[in-house]
């Protein structure tokens, strides 16, 4: 009676969004650096470029440095924000600057570490999207870094009225730009290092999270992550997912998820975790998840015991989209926030 109690309310407030997209099928070569290949050329041209990928990550996913920072004013909350460019450039301009806001601790306290925690929010957040958790982050003594992830709000160009370009049946596209995203969080890291942070941490939800663990596989500079909404595979999530039925419809008649699986792993969880083991991590996951389906979660969490890599995990007692409402959303908050004062101020 609980499930179908959270399965029906997670469908209730998915319905809500009315302007989700069917996007057609696309290989994306151009994406990569490729003529205008079609079917199998374009197919097998993806396929070697995502094996050379995964010969060499660290080429992949390291930004080259840059100092082009630029910190804005304080508004009437102390708030400021942070700009400067992608290391990935993309056809769209928009897009090609990353703006994060800055949410600082009031006062340091005294003979503690300085720390700050970078934070991912979810799939087509807005631009208030998880600020509310950056104060929450701040009142406990961590300054908050929220990066506007590629294609959302100020980053969006004005034909897309949806985050589309980062998660879409587009194949190479979706590959770079989850690639930028996690160039984009390397160098807001580098930022607040070179601010004098001691400790750094990263918080991610939902699509935030899989970036999240990606950033911190190769950002040595990372001591704790905080994974919200958790799965192995970015293919399945998609493949399965309430909230990506639209991306499925796309990739219907194109692609299998075997095929798909393959193609993205380099922005899959489940191919980096022996590099995220010197790293204290934590797992949330909604039992009632219809997103993120619970058993992908669960299966994650299974991969971190068999191999047996330290984390602390959570099970929300709801669903995807109810993790945002009361009172889970509380709940949710004061595990996030728990885990990361500990990770990061403790002596």
């Amino acid at each position: 009676m609980i499930e179908a109690f959270f399965h029906a309310w997670e469908r209730r407030l998915a319905a809500v969004t009315t302007d989700r997209v069917v996007r057609p099928f696309e290989w994306g070569v151009d994406w990569i650096g490729g003529a205008t290949a079609s079917g199998d050329d374009a197919a097998a041209a993806v396929s070697r470029w995502v094996s050379g990928v995964m010969a060499d990550t660290d080429a992949f996913y390291t930004p080259a440095p840059t100092t082009d920072y630029t910190l804005g004013p304080a508004d009437a909350r102390g708030d400021r924000v942070l700009s400067f460019p992608s290391a990935l450039a993309t056809p769209h301009a928009d897009n090609n600057t990353v703006y994060c806001r800055y949410v600082p601790v009031k006062r340091d306290a005294p003979r503690r570490p300085r720390a700050a925690v970078l934070v991912l929010p979810q799939w087509n957040a807005d631009a208030g999207g998880h600020v509310g958790l950056c104060r929450l982050l701040a009142m406990n003594g961590l300054h908050a870094l929220r990066l506007s992830l590629p294609y959302h709000d100020c980053r969006m160009p004005p034909e897309l009225r949806r985050a589309d370009y980062i998660v879409s049946a587009n194949i190479a596209r979706t590959l770079q730009v989850c690639r930028q995203a996690v160039l984009d969080a390397r160098r807001a890291i580098a930022w607040l290092h070179a601010q004098g942070f001691e400790r750094i941490g990263i918080l991610g939800s939902s699509l935030g999270s899989c970036l999240s663990l990606l950033t911190t596989a190769h950002e040595p500079l990372i001591r704790a992550q905080a994974l919200n909404h958790i799965s192995p595979y970015f293919a399945d999530v998609v493949w399965r997912g309430l909230s990506t039925q639209h991306v499925r419809q796309g990739l219907n008649g194109h692609i299998d998820l075997e095929r798909l699986r393959a193609l993205w792993r380099p922005i899959s969880p489940q191919w980096f975790l022996e590099r995220v083991r010197d790293r204290q991590t934590l797992l949330v996951y909604a039992r009632y998840d219809l997103t993120f389906p619970a058993d992908l979660s669960e299966d994650l969490v299974r991969e971190f015991q068999r191999r047996r890599i330290r984390h602390a995990l959570a099970v929300l007692p709801c669903g995807h989209y109810s993790t945002g409402k009361t009172p889970f959303k509380f709940v949710d908050g004061w595990i996030l926030t728990r885990f990361l004062k500990r990770a990061l101020l403790a002596p």
